[in-house]
């Protein structure tokens, strides 16, 4: 009998593990080439794992809630056709051997209250085995463990929970069961130490009696996290430019449905927006670049994220790699397929890896323009507008004429330790530039 293991794939460069949300396929099932044997969630992105060959789910080698870490087996697949779950026989060794062994002296009560919650606590709620083995040597007790918000699938508390929890432990105070109707103001403090360092304190947020307390999921968490870094890592200036965008509007309009019927393909303008970013990062590379402390890293490669909006309200930013070496077509190829894979939760963790600069459409939405947050590590982001009809002076050879243009507003905001505003300022000009230009005679 041949047995494959199912192998956790790497997902990505800085992606060296991921948690087990949901087994979709039981010990026993037959399994076909590339059919979902179960999901997975990254500090990045969810994502499915196929089989990688036709045969019988013998043994799944964790369970929903473990981190395993990339490269690991997760699952052994036999691809005999009638093959049986007969675990005795296979002598298959278990990939995550976890510590069962109670002493017969517990030194603390606390530990043995931990140990014996098991795989899930009184209240039902699902625990790893790393958390567990964590708790334990933490001597965290079941209602602590309970009481730590989980950012995992469903809510479930993950390795990164727990290690956060730890350095406060005991220092939480109970939540109270009653919301009193008191407003007290929110006030922050800024506290200056002995040697002259200073520290923002929050406010206390009070709540009063009927508002709605909403937990942020995930994915939310993690992007509040990432924009905060942002802010605190980067001297953020944003430059704006009003572009003449009406050969692009009218190119558009001439082409899009010969261009649908052709390539298969919608024609938005998000694709002739990265073109001519492409163009510009082109000619000033030094956009193109991340901080390292005191070095600059000079990419080589032109990486464009898109920032998303996803159903749930979230956002991802999946990333156009090598765009630069692209036509429109392929950036149009792109741009929809990577659009339709994140609304639909299909993104790999490999999709949203290894950005350079990144686009968002805030015009998408109705609005003028925008001061996005750069996304780190990168230097600058840029926001494209609402692209918008107005009056305007147009110059001709006979003389000024007033005439009716579509215009956009592009926000530029760049990373002042690093880019200054005549770098960044030229840059979103140059933007603007080959967007006004725009060759109305152009095929694709």
């Amino acid at each position: 009998m041949a047995q494959v293991e199912l192998i956790m794939p790497k997902m990505g460069e800085s992606v060296a593990e991921a948690t087990i949300i949901k087994w979709l396929k039981k010990e026993g099932d037959k399994i076909e080439a590339d059919e979902t044997v179960l999901e997975i969630a990254t500090d990045k992105v969810d994502s499915e794992i196929p089989s990688t060959t036709t045969g019988t789910l013998i043994k799944r080698l964790y369970n929903e809630g473990d981190i395993v870490q990339v490269g690991k087996a997760i699952a052994i697949i036999s691809t005999d056709a009638n093959a049986t779950v007969e675990t005795t026989e296979m002598n298959i060794a278990p990939a995550v051997q976890t510590n069962t062994i109670i002493k017969e002296q517990v030194a603390s009560p606390v530990i043995a209250e931990t140990a014996a919650i098991g795989k899930t606590s009184p209240s039902g709620k699902f625990f790893s085995p790393l958390v567990r083995n964590i708790a334990k040597e933490e001597k965290i007790s079941v209602a602590e463990l309970e009481s730590i918000a989980g950012t995992g699938a469903n809510g479930r508390v993950t390795k990164n929970d727990i290690l956060a929890y730890i350095p406060t432990k005991g220092k939480q105070t109970a939540t109270a069961t009653v919301i009193e109707n008191k407003v007290e103001p929110p006030v922050e403090r800024i506290v200056t130490s002995s040697n002259g360092s200073t520290t923002h304190v929050k406010p206390a947020i009070s709540v009063n009696a009927g508002d709605e307390v909403i937990e942020m999921d995930r994915m939310r968490k993690l992007i509040a996290d990432h924009m905060l870094m942002s802010k605190h890592t980067s001297a953020h200036v944003t430059s704006f430019v009003e572009a003449d965008v009406t050969n692009v509007v009218l190119w558009r309009e001439r082409v899009k449905k010969n261009f649908e019927k052709r390539e298969g393909e919608k024609l938005t303008f998000t694709p002739i927006f990265i073109e001519a970013l492409t163009r510009a990062i082109k000619d000033f590379p030094m956009i193109n670049i991340s901080v390292d402390g005191t070095k600059i890293i000079k990419r080589k490669n032109i990486n464009i994220g898109m920032a998303t909006a996803l159903p749930s309200g979230n956002l991802i930013v999946p990333v156009i790699k090598n765009a630069d070496t692209l036509n429109l077509v392929g950036l149009t190829k792109q741009v929809n397929d990577l659009a339709n894979r994140a609304r639909n939760g299909k993104l790999t963790p490999d999709d949203i890896q290894g950005g350079t600069y990144t686009i968002s459409n805030v015009g998408s939405f109705g609005n003028v323009m925008g001061t996005p947050v750069i996304n780190q590590p990168q230097v600058a982001i840029m926001a494209v507008g609402v692209i918008k009809k107005k009056p305007a002076v147009i110059e001709t050879e006979a003389g000024d004429l007033i005439g009716i243009r579509h215009f956009m507003y592009l926000s530029h905001s760049y990373d002042h330790r690093v880019v200054d505003g005549s770098l960044g300022g030229q840059f979103v000009r140059r933007v603007a530039d080959y967007l006004e230009k725009w060759d109305i005679t152009r095929e694709y």
